[in-house]
């Protein structure tokens, strides 16, 4: 029996799924609630852009408030007995949890055979340069953790490939295939690698390897569950799965009373509810600031269909063509889409730069900007900043400065 979801179900079965609704003022999450909450998002994405923060270490931060974010380096770093994370490709580069390694190795070995996408190019690298390829796995075997940077004369070799040095792409190459692992990064974020069994652990490494199958089941469940309600191109994204892939898998999962059938107001496309999905009226009722690589953000088409919030990440625009700013979080009040607001970190004089605020239609300003504003001063904290400054360019701004006096 195919289920009718209104849209503002969806909402609230998608932030009850991702993990919203917890006491953000509470006492500071420990261990248990930082990794159970990775892993029901089942990753959290890494990039470089760190004008505010670490990608990564936003999620957690939106949803359970502020943490030690120590404790999150050091899920991913360490003996493989120590380690509760590892790095891969799950979404983008993301942090995955540890016991979801065997689902991934049916992606390793198709880099390894060459597959489509970026696979195929590196590939071709691996072809067309072995040499390359074996010194800088030779070198980890021997030396032991390396960065690109630290192989023999940079393993630069003759001319560049696609803009990175030989050793960068011999290293990519090894990265994705399976055959080393990003032992950790360091301070100015570049990848340092190791051999998988000084990673993960041999017993992972050696286990007898799931079918493509299996793997791309325990994804696209995993997918649904962290979504509460998804299209086959929600679940195919999440984990960057292949779309035709995607679509049998939901077929098994069916079949099996895992995903049901649903038809959401307002969508074009057929829909499955997880079957474990739920409704919280604390999830529902939750305030946060998203970072632009939130797993709810950063599927643009769903946030639109989901929150009715269209949104776009300005970092690649020309500054004369952005409409709110470089680096803009949405803010989210009382589970709905609000505001848009971009930030800077000035670390070295301590402050929370407020470039512009902007409201989304129909907000009452007389709500919105005093929750914002204790909104950002809970961030400042977070970030280890002393006061939020606001500058005064967009059109909440002036409401937001009239917050911070009223305070």
């Amino acid at each position: 029996m195919t289920r009718h979801l209104s849209v503002s179900r969806v909402r609230a079965m998608t932030l009850a799924a991702q993990g919203f609704g917890a006491d953000r003022d509470g006492p500071e999450p420990d261990n248990r609630a930082l990794l159970s909450l990775v892993r029901r998002l089942g990753l959290l994405q890494i990039d470089s852009v760190n004008v505010l923060c670490r990608a990564h270490y936003m999620p957690l931060y939106s949803r359970l408030g502020p943490y030690d974010q120590g404790r999150l380096e050091r899920f991913n770093q360490g003996s493989p007995s120590q380690r509760r994370l590892f790095e891969y490709w799950g979404h983008e580069a993301s942090l995955i949890p540890l016991e979801d390694y065997p689902l991934y190795r049916f992606r390793m070995q198709r880099a390894r055979d060459g597959g489509g996408g970026l696979y195929k190019r590196l590939a071709r690298f691996s072809r067309e340069h072995p040499a390359f390829i074996e010194q800088a796995l030779e070198e980890i075997r021997h030396h032991g953790a390396l960065a690109a940077s630290d192989l023999t004369d940079g393993g630069r070799g003759q001319g560049r490939w696609w803009g990175w040095s030989h050793g960068k792409s011999a290293l990519e190459y090894l990265f994705w295939s399976g055959q080393v692992m990003v032992a950790h990064r360091r301070g100015n974020f570049e990848r340092v690698y190791d051999l998988p069994e000084r990673v993960v652990g041999r017993d992972a490494v050696e286990a007898p390897m799931l079918s493509p199958q299996e793997a791309q089941r325990a994804l696209v469940s995993r997918a649904a569950r962290a979504m509460g309600v998804a299209s086959v191109r929600d679940m195919q994204r999440y984990f960057r799965l292949d779309a035709r892939e995607t679509r049998a898998r939901i077929d098994e999962l069916v079949d099996t009373g895992e995903l049901l059938p649903a038809r959401v107001e307002g969508w074009s496309m057929p829909a499955w509810q997880h079957a474990k999905a739920r409704v919280s009226r604390r999830a529902s009722d939750a305030t946060a600031l998203l970072s632009p690589f939130d797993p709810l953000m950063w599927d643009r088409e769903r946030a639109a269909r989901v929150f009715d919030f269209h949104y776009r990440i300005e970092i690649y625009t020309p500054a004369h063509l952005r409409q709110y700013g470089y680096y803009v979080l949405p803010f989210m009040l009382k589970g709905r889409m609000a505001a848009r607001v971009d930030l800077k970190a000035e670390r070295t004089s301590g402050v929370l730069q407020v470039l512009a605020a902007h409201p989304e239609s129909n907000v009452s300003m007389e709500t919105l900007a005093p929750a914002l504003y204790a909104e950002l001063v809970r961030l400042a904290r977070f970030l280890g900043l002393a006061r939020v400054q606001v500058q005064g360019r967009g059109t909440l701004d002036r409401a937001l400065e009239s917050a911070r006096v009223a305070v």
